[in-house]
């Protein structure tokens, strides 16, 4: 499972034109799942997530929690995560599951991030067109691999 955090000030996300979802200061978390993905990806990225330490203190250092700031998250689908470019100039997907394996574990795992933030979530629509908008806060962006923990 491979995520991508970007902290922002606000975000929205839209489909169709309509205004879906939308949060203020938080974490813009882009999902992407492949077969090899399990609960234990899930708990270990909802873990990081929930405790990544990308907000100022007091002192204007990065080092506290979208926990301990009350921000919010918004979690969002996005199987071109999984993209391997290795061979040619069009990227292939074939690492990202199918929708009967990953919509499980993205559920799950907003399901697992509210439980540690003790509260609800907004999400993206899976397999939707979507638009997202954000103001990313710094900027802030932090890539995540659940297969690779050095990355």
């Amino acid at each position: 499972m491979r995520i991508v955090v970007q902290r922002c000030s606000k975000a929205e996300l839209h489909i169709d034109g309509e205004l879906r979802s939308s949060i203020g200061l938080g974490l813009v978390v882009l999902v992407g799942i492949e077969d090899r993905d399990t609960g234990e990806d899930v708990c270990y990225l909802a873990k990081k997530i929930a405790a990544l330490r990308v907000f100022d203190d007091e002192e204007g250092v990065m080092n506290r929690s979208v926990v301990e700031v009350g921000g919010d998250i918004l979690l969002v689908s996005q199987f071109t995560l999984m993209a391997s470019t290795k061979k040619g100039n069009r990227p292939s997907y074939i690492k990202a599951s199918r929708p009967e394996v990953a919509v499980p574990l993205y559920e799950a795992l907003g399901r697992e991030v509210e439980g540690l933030l003790s509260r609800a979530i907004s999400y993206g629509v899976f397999g939707a067109d979507m638009q997202v908008g954000l103001v990313n806060d710094g900027p802030v962006t932090i890539i995540m691999d659940s297969h690779d923990r050095e990355f």
